[in-house]
């Protein structure tokens, strides 16, 4: 065989190899989902639950396993006081839900449509034309809706194994944490060794803040939507606040997706014969009220919580959550910011005298 047919015989060969390596570790990946999910929780308990165990170990002065488990307790105590004042209540509310005829749904999902056809046409837009034309009011099938309740109220229920999975990883996360960093110091070559230590404790601290800060952001919204709720009467108030205020974790987009399926709960439970005298002006307050609890949440918590914890300007925040979402999407959005922070704090480790570093990084 002559070198050149060799040489590209060699290449197929090893093109070959590499996708079907490629291949074999998407598989993997797929295969293990599971377990992956369950070392991804661990991760952000462990970051969350790092100063709760630097407190009970430098204050209490409890050994690293008893701060540890003291830690992980006060996370069951949260999973417990959370399953027994909420799961119950979301449950029923959700059992409700699920148990709607969905053609009684279907059937009062259309009257607000022709309501609200009706509203507009007497403004001179002729939607009802523009819905019998497409098609809308036929093609309107709600079927959907009890059985993804249904596999929610399902995944809520059976999630006991995934949670003892979760805490026991997390225990190791938290009490061999002085290990992993001595299994890392094996690795890392000694010219970079003390660049990426330090690079990576000033990580953890700074996501351990971030991620604190944001549960207490969602803690705060959550109660916000559901006082609004409470106040308007809404059905189901826990379950929409508690989705609405997880829907907040998506920077920019989230709230206005909250606030949409705000204002089509409050239509649905709230269907009258006088649209616009009853129907319209509940769903304009309901919406009015959400705008004041994001404004409130936007100008106050969440520049404070990002502020404290990133330490970077509220328009580079901007920035980098847009041109995530530009990139990759949602998932880019909600994960660009602790994203960015451990790039920041990486380049000014080991490039500290980069002008454009120096400039990103002045209150790191």
């Amino acid at each position: 065989m002559a070198p050149e047919a060799r040489n590209i015989a060699k290449g197929i060969v090893m093109a070959v190899g590499i996708l079907a390596a490629v291949t074999l570790l998407l598989y993997l990946l797929w295969e293990l989902q599971t377990v992956i999910l369950y070392l991804f929780v661990a991760l952000l308990l462990s970051l969350i639950g790092k100063p709760m165990a630097r407190f009970f170990r430098t204050k209490l002065k409890l050994p690293n396993t008893g701060a540890t488990i003291a830690t992980l307790s006060i996370f069951l105590l949260f999973v417990a006081l959370f399953v027994y004042m909420f799961i119950p209540l979301i449950s029923s509310q959700g059992k409700n839900l699920s148990a709607l005829n969905p053609s009684e749904l279907q059937q009062r999902a259309t009257l607000l449509w022709t309501q609200l056809s009706t509203f507009l046409e007497s403004y001179g837009i002729d939607s009802s034309k523009l819905a019998t034309q497409s098609g809308v009011a036929s093609k309107l099938n709600l079927d959907f809706v009890p059985d993804f309740l249904n596999h929610v109220l399902g995944a809520v229920s059976g999630f006991s194994v995934g949670l003892a999975s979760v805490m026991f990883i997390t225990f190791f996360f938290i009490k061999d944490r002085v290990l992993f960093v001595k299994a890392a110091k094996a690795l890392i070559p000694e010219s970079h060794e003390e660049q990426i230590l330090n690079s990576v404790e000033k990580i953890n601290d700074m996501l351990s803040r971030y991620f604190l800060g944001l549960l207490l952001q969602l803690l705060i919204i959550f109660v916000m939507y559901l006082i609004v709720l409470l106040i308007f009467g809404i059905e189901n108030p826990v379950i929409i606040a508690f989705i609405c205020g997880v829907l907040n974790i998506i920077p920019y987009i989230g709230p206005v997706i909250a606030s949409i399926l705000a204002a089509l709960l409050t239509m649905l439970s709230h269907i009258s014969n006088d649209f616009r005298s009853e129907t319209l002006p509940i769903t304009i307050y309901v919406l009015i009220a959400f705008s004041v609890v994001q404004f409130i949440d936007n100008n106050i918590s969440q520049p404070f919580i990002f502020s404290k914890s990133t330490n970077a300007h509220p328009l580079e925040i901007f920035l980098v959550i847009l041109a995530a979402g530009f990139l990759f999407g949602i998932l880019g959005m909600v994960v660009a910011v602790p994203l960015y922070t451990a790039a920041k704090v990486v380049a000014k480790e080991f490039f500290p005298d980069n002008e454009l570093v120096q400039l990103l990084t002045r209150r790191l």
